[in-house]
């Protein structure tokens, strides 16, 4: 079915959507803001908004994904299993790596530019009504409105099933509009922590926000650690079973063994609850094959390439723990002898000391490099740091110019790695030519 909308139908989709995204862009973003606690103090914006929408969010069965890190990946691979059983789903997800579409896939593609463009025109003519009648909507922010809009999109086009992966903690999250039958909570590590608390229990409340009485929620958090008990509370609350599948081997799993396994018993949850397929099999982790796996990743993700013959590595892992998670599985996949030499940036939020320690122990030399926003640490920043912690650190004023470099030290049987945000994914990304995937991926 065809999207709805006020737009100029003689104008090309992508020029429609760009005229549109430069309304949307005029609204507070605060994902290319500072973030502090103010920075939202209710869900009614959201509630509202997609209320005048419709609630298209209600006309789908919904799984809900939050997480320090992985809950991307595992939305992806639900999604995909959702679609290997014949299932019309969408998955929503952030931030986008390439384009903006990418974050709304449609049976495993990204949203057309036409369609988008309408959404987002019906959202943005919600929130101006709203405005003028001083109803909650009319506080909508940029991730409030393209959220909205994706659930419509997504809706529009008949999906059974919605995949929402939170933008930033869960409670007062954009996406927390839907019910998830079934809720994950793939980790809890500090991050965002002007925002969500200055502890993993104050971060493991705002998480475990999602959860809604009835659903089973999924989880890696230990049970027993201070996140895991906040969460059993809560889960105790609301009624909410928990399952743990990977509690025993948690530390000694690979990031893309969590995430399938996660993945994996949300859908043995689904198929218990009594969800099948098209063909009329219960929905089980069976439906992740290594097909299905391959073609559920995303962009930025522990992400192979290749540039004048020396493999290069892009993960967007952005707490310490992650960033060693994913610096010992990639050397794992490389099967290299030699350390990689570490292109890395990050926001001014993140733990920078933390992070640093994690790349000392899989790396000797850093480039340090900056997006080029404020939010952002400077390269002389992470330099200066970087030497404290015992690594050979140079900069550079753009993430190209650190790629450049970080081949050169690379030559003759090196290899790199980008990591510390998905923002620098991205600036590198379109000068990489992808490779195949390394044996052991």
């Amino acid at each position: 079915m065809p999207g709805v909308g006020n737009g100029d139908r003689g104008t090309a989709p992508d020029q429609r959507l760009a005229a549109v995204v430069e309304r949307l862009d005029a609204l507070i973003n605060w994902e290319r803001r500072k973030r502090t606690a103010a920075t939202r103090f209710s869900l009614e914006p959201a509630r509202d908004l997609c209320a005048r929408l419709g609630d298209p969010q209600r006309r789908m069965r919904a799984v809900h994904v939050a997480g320090s890190k992985g809950k991307g990946s595992t939305s992806a691979l639900v999604a995909a299993g959702l679609r290997a059983a014949g299932l019309a789903e969408a998955l929503y997800t952030s931030p986008h790596v390439v384009h903006l579409r990418e974050r709304l896939k449609l049976r495993g593609r990204d949203v057309g530019a036409g369609l988008l463009a309408d959404c987002l025109e019906r959202s943005l003519d919600a929130r101006a009504q709203a405005l003028e009648q001083g109803t909650p909507a009319g506080d909508a922010t940029w991730f409030d409105l393209l959220t909205a809009s994706c659930f419509l999109a997504a809706a529009q086009q008949g999906c059974a099933w919605l995949v929402a992966e939170c933008g930033l903690g869960g409670r007062l999250d954009s996406t927390n509009v839907v019910d998830g039958e079934v809720c994950v909570i793939t980790n809890i590590e500090l991050e965002h922590q002007s925002v969500l608390g200055s502890t993993r229990a104050l971060i493991a409340a705002e998480k475990a926000g999602i959860l809604k009485r009835g659903c089973t929620l999924v989880t890696g958090v230990p049970a027993e650690d201070e996140a895991g008990l906040v969460i059993a509370a809560r889960a105790r609350e609301l009624e909410v079973a928990v399952l743990r599948p990977l509690e025993a081997r948690w530390m000694t799993a690979t990031i893309e063994e969590r995430n399938r396994v996660l993945a994996g018993s949300v859908l043995d949850e689904l198929g218990r609850r009594g969800c099948v397929g098209a063909g009329g099999e219960p929905l089980d982790a069976r439906l992740l094959s290594p097909a299905v796996r391959l073609d559920a990743r995303l962009p930025g993700r522990l992400e192979w390439f290749s540039m004048h013959g020396v493999p290069v590595a892009l993960d967007g892992g952005h707490v310490p723990e992650s960033v060693r998670d994913a610096l010992r599985d990639l050397l794992a996949q490389s099967g290299a002898s030699a350390r990689p030499v570490v292109i890395l940036g990050l926001a001014r939020d993140k733990n920078l000391p933390g992070i640093l320690k994690a790349v000392s122990e899989a790396a000797d030399r850093v480039v340090c490099t900056s997006v080029g926003s404020d939010l952002h640490f400077t390269p002389s920043e992470i330099a200066q740091e970087a030497a404290q912690a015992g690594l050979v650190a140079e900069t550079a004023t753009t993430p190209r110019t650190a790629l450049g470099r970080a081949l050169t030290l690379a030559r003759n049987g090196g290899w790199v790695v980008a990591t510390g945000s998905l923002y620098l994914a991205s600036s590198l990304r379109p000068y990489l030519t992808p490779a195949p995937r390394h044996p052991g991926c």
